[in-house]
């Protein structure tokens, strides 16, 4: 790969808008530069839970996850070209099964929380609804391939279980929600 950067700033985006990959402008307030700013802050935040001590086949997983969402993300930036497709929504259910079978059963709800690995996996699973929701957004505007919107459901849960896995992993356990405390704080009021 040559030089695709060559200047940092452009000063093309001063008025508003921004580029999209095939060359057009649209307003940085529109759906799709939402949708795509929510991806690429996702992918962020997966960067902080790496900084983090992981087992390795979380950490690989993770990776692997954040090279998929730059995909993604190109593929938002591009009207009507697609780069994410069923099988990388099947590999993400796949991961799923993989981490969920080595998880005891829910019994109760789970609060973020736990190591810090885990809580920043908690709020990459929220950022993940986020983008969904914004995405879902665009495609009430423009056409967004199916698997797209596949894939940011999948991963929310997959970023559930993999924060449940991380506590495991470091021998921390999940925070459980407790509804007799609620109780007490709502009587408290």
């Amino acid at each position: 790969m040559g030089n695709r950067l060559t200047k940092i700033y452009t000063r093309t985006g001063d008025a508003g808008t921004t580029g999209l990959g095939n060359g057009s402008r649209v307003s940085k307030g529109s759906a799709r530069i939402q949708a795509i700013g929510s991806v690429d802050e996702l992918n962020s935040t997966i960067g902080v839970i790496l900084s983090e001590p992981l087992p390795d086949r979380i950490r690989d997983c993770l990776t692997d996850i954040q090279h998929e969402l730059f995909d993604l993300g190109g593929e938002l930036s591009i009207p009507g070209h697609v780069i994410v497709r069923d099988n990388h929504v099947l590999r993400l259910e796949s991961r799923l099964d993989e981490f969920n079978a080595r998880l005891s059963p829910l019994k109760e709800f789970i609060l973020p929380g736990g190591s810090k690995a885990s809580s920043h996996c908690h709020v990459a699973r929220t950022i993940c609804r986020r983008a969904e929701r914004d995405v879902v957004n665009l495609a009430e505007e423009e056409a967004v391939s199916t698997p797209v919107r596949q894939y940011l459901n999948r991963l929310s849960d997959l970023l559930f279980v993999l924060a449940r896995s991380i506590n495991l992993a470091a021998g921390v356990p999940d925070v459980l929600w407790d509804p007799q405390r609620s109780a007490k704080i709502r009587s408290d009021s």
